[in-house]
């Protein structure tokens, strides 16, 4: 695995890739890899010639007061992951890499942005947005891979892709969780053994709920301050629970076949996020 720390070091590589008439795949993370990490470069294996992966801890989408500083950065594990599963190059750029100084340029995905996680964390997805279409322009690559957990964030993804004309087809890989159910993400090293044992109960949430909406149940709006309320009564701090369209993340209707449940919530210290997408016909 060859390891880069400057855009022009990876220009290099991708333009002798280029020449040979390789096609790329880009899998961008920020590092502490699990193996839903892992499953994102071998799908991207299994679709392009060339694995390029990012680990870029992005301080642009942390707010204040936000976990930039404490969050896990395990650079020789991470590099060993790669490497066991051939992952080709490795790009590891320095914050100064990535921002010139007094960087004036941010993309913003309006009527994307601004509910659900980025109502509580103002200016996250304008950082997420920002640092991806980077990325983008550095890589140049065919495809990329990213998680359906952060599936408010691959639509604003998908969305920018749309709106700029980049011509890289985005793929969305399912969640991989643990065997209790909860889905694998860097921030559960925070959790206490306690809060281990509850973390899955926010994934039973979303399962209870869809259950009811596949039943008829109730009305939306019950089903959704049910799910806020199990939640409270097991020990969370609930941000959102909402019924959503999965096309556009709106309020769901009851017309719509389409759906995703998204849900956040505090669990002590660690803030948690889970997802659902199913049919209703």
């Amino acid at each position: 695995m060859e390891i880069v720390k400057t855009v022009c070091q990876l220009r290099q590589a991708i333009k002798a890739w280029r020449a040979e008439g390789l096609t790329i795949a880009f899998v961008p993370t920020m590092g502490n890899l699990h193996a839903g990490h892992l499953k994102l470069v071998e799908e991207a294996q299994t679709k392009a010639d060339r694995v390029i992966v990012s680990i870029f801890v992005n301080p642009t989408q942390f707010a204040p007061g936000e976990d930039f500083e404490t969050y896990p950065r395990t650079e020789q594990d991470d590099y060993q992951k790669l490497r066991l599963i051939n992952t080709d190059l490795l790009f590891q750029p320095t914050v100064a890499e990535m921002y010139a100084a007094h960087a004036k340029t941010v993309v913003s995905i309006s009527g994307l942005s601004e509910f659900h996680c980025g109502a509580s964390r103002p200016g996250h997805f304008n950082g997420v947005a920002t640092v991806v279409c980077k990325l983008f322009n550095m890589v140049q690559p065919d495809l990329a891979l990213f998680g359906l957990k952060d599936f408010q964030q691959l639509a604003i993804i998908r969305t920018m892709v749309r709106d700029l004309n980049i011509p890289i087809e985005i793929i969305g890989i399912e969640t991989i969780r643990e065997a209790s159910g909860l889905a694998m993400s860097s921030r559960n090293g925070y959790l206490s053994a306690v809060e281990k044992s509850k973390a899955p109960l926010l994934y039973q949430s979303l399962c209870r709920a869809k259950e009811a909406i596949l039943a008829n149940e109730m009305p939306y709006l019950k089903i959704e301050q049910q799910a806020l309320t199990f939640l409270a009564q097991a020990g969370f701090q609930p941000d959102y629970f909402s019924i959503c369209s999965a096309d556009d993340l709106t309020t769901a209707k009851a017309q719509d076949t389409e759906l995703v449940l998204l849900a956040a919530a505090k669990l002590g210290k660690t803030r948690l996020i889970d997802n659902l997408i199913f049919s209703r016909h």
